[in-house]
C-alpha cells in the first residue's frame, strides 16, 4: 500500500510506503491529512530528492462504471472503480415538469423569459455531469501524484452508415468528448487508444476482460485502465496491484421552495442544502462512536437546557447507509471535504 507524499507547498512527489510514513510522523518529519478519502502525508522537511518519475493515469470511460489506474515504471499505486453520475436527467425532467405546472396555476407569476441558450454551444446537463466527474477525478490524482500523461480509450458512437451528422449525438459517452480533452491537456500530456487497441495490448500481455460490466472486479474495467496505463509507463507484463478504491458520488439536493407540490396550509418545510449544522455535508468526520464517517442531514432536537439544538445524521462510508440521527456536533471531529464515498474492493 502506497501513501501519496507532498511538500509544504501541496506539490506532489513520488508516493511512499505506509511503514515508512507512519515513520515520518512518529518523528515529526510527516503530518497526516485526508485528501478526499485517501490518507495522504505533507512533508514538514525539506525533501531530499524532488526528481519523480513519469506516472501515467489510464482512464476507461463508461456508461455505469468507470477505470481510473495510476501507475509508474516500478509500481501501480492506485485502481479506482468510480460509479457514474446518472440521475441528472432524471432530475431535470423533473424540474422541467414542475415549472410547467407552476405557470399552468391561476396565480400571479413572471412572463416566461426568451430562450437565451439558442444558437449557442453548450452540452446537456447529464453529459456535462457525466464528463465533469470525469475530469474532478483527474483533477483530484494529479494533486496527490505527479502526473505526467493520461491515457484515454477513445469511445466511438455506434452510427448508421451515410447517416446524418447528429446521429453521432445519440451517444451520452460519445458527446462531450472533446470538451473533456481539451480539459484534461490543461492537467498533462493526453494520449488517446481506440477500443480494438486497448484489446490488442490487453491480448498481447494474456489478460482476459469479464463481461459483467457492473461487478467491482479489476476485470470489469480496471484491466483496461491499467494497460493503458502501462503501455505509457512500461515496467509491467502483468499487474502487480489489483486492488481497487471504489468511488461512489453524492447525491446533494439543492435548497427546494417545496417539494414537487405545495404542501397542506402552505408551509414551506425545510429541504435540500449542503450545510448541516455547520458541517458540509459529505465531509468525511470522527466520531467517538461510530469511527469515521461522512454527514448528512439534520434537524432540530430541543430540549429544556437547549432549546435550539441541532443534531445530525451520520452514514458509513463503505455502504452510505445512515448510523444515527441524533449526533450532535460537540462530538464530531472533522477531517475533510468529500463530494463522494469511498470503499476498498479486493
Amino acid at each position: 500500500m502506497f501513501v501519496p507524499v507532498v511538500d509544504s507547498n501541496q506539490r506532489p512527489l513520488m508516493p511512499t510506503t505506509s511503514s515508512r510514513a507512519r515513520r515520518w510522523i512518529k518523528l515529526g518529519k510527516a503530518t497526516g491529512f485526508w485528501k478526499r478519502g485517501v490518507f495522504c502525508v505533507r512533508l514538514n522537511v525539506e525533501p531530499s530528492n524532488c526528481i519523480t518519475q513519469p506516472i501515467a493515469v489510464g482512464i476507461d470511460p463508461g456508461s455505469k462504471r468507470e477505470g481510473f489506474s495510476v501507475k509508474s515504471q516500478a509500481q501501480t499505486y492506485l485502481n479506482i472503480l468510480a460509479h457514474a453520475v446518472d440521475w441528472v436527467k432524471d432530475a431535470v425532467e423533473t424540474r422541467r415538469n414542475m415549472r410547467r405546472t407552476r405557470r399552468g396555476r391561476k396565480t400571479p407569476c413572471r412572463q416566461p423569459r426568451t430562450n437565451r441558450l439558442v444558437n449557442t454551444e453548450r452540452l446537456p446537463p447529464s453529459t456535462k455531469a457525466r464528463w465533469q466527474w470525469k475530469l474532478r477525478i483527474c483533477w483530484w490524482l494529479s494533486k496527490m501524484f505527479p502526473v505526467t500523461a493520461f491515457v484515454v480509450e477513445d469511445i466511438k458512437a455506434r452510427t448508421w452508415k451515410n447517416s446524418r451528422k447528429w446521429n453521432v449525438l445519440f451517444s451520452p459517452l460519445e458527446v462531450g468528448k472533446s470538451w473533456f480533452y481539451n480539459q484534461l491537456c490543461q492537467l498533462g500530456i493526453l494520449k488517446t487508444k481506440s477500443g480494438l487497441e486497448t484489446k490488442e495490448l490487453r491480448d498481447s500481455l494474456g489478460l482476459k476482460k469479464t463481461k459483467n460490466k457492473l461487478a467491482e472486479k479489476f476485470e470489469a474495467h480496471n484491466v483496461d485502465s491499467w494497460v493503458l496505463a502501462n503501455w505509457y509507463a512500461l515496467g509491467h507484463q502483468e499487474p502487480d496491484n489489483t486492488n481497487l478504491l471504489v468511488i461512489v458520488p453524492l447525491r446533494f439536493h439543492r435548497r427546494q421552495i417545496h417539494r414537487l407540490e405545495h404542501t397542506l396550509g402552505s408551509v414551506r418545510p425545510r429541504y435540500g442544502g449542503t450545510i448541516s449544522a455547520g458541517f458540509k455535508r459529505g465531509s468525511i468526520v470522527r466520531h467517538q462512536k461510530y469511527g469515521l464517517c461522512y454527514v448528512g442531514g439534520f434537524m432540530e432536537s430541543a430540549t429544556k437546557k437547549q432549546p435550539e439544538r441541532k443534531v445530525i445524521s451520520l452514514h458509513s462510508l463503505e455502504t452510505g447507509k445512515r448510523l444515527t440521527q441524533n449526533a450532535l456536533p460537540t462530538d464530531i471531529n472533522f477531517l475533510c471535504y468529500n463530494s463522494w464515498r469511498t470503499r476498498c474492493a479486493s
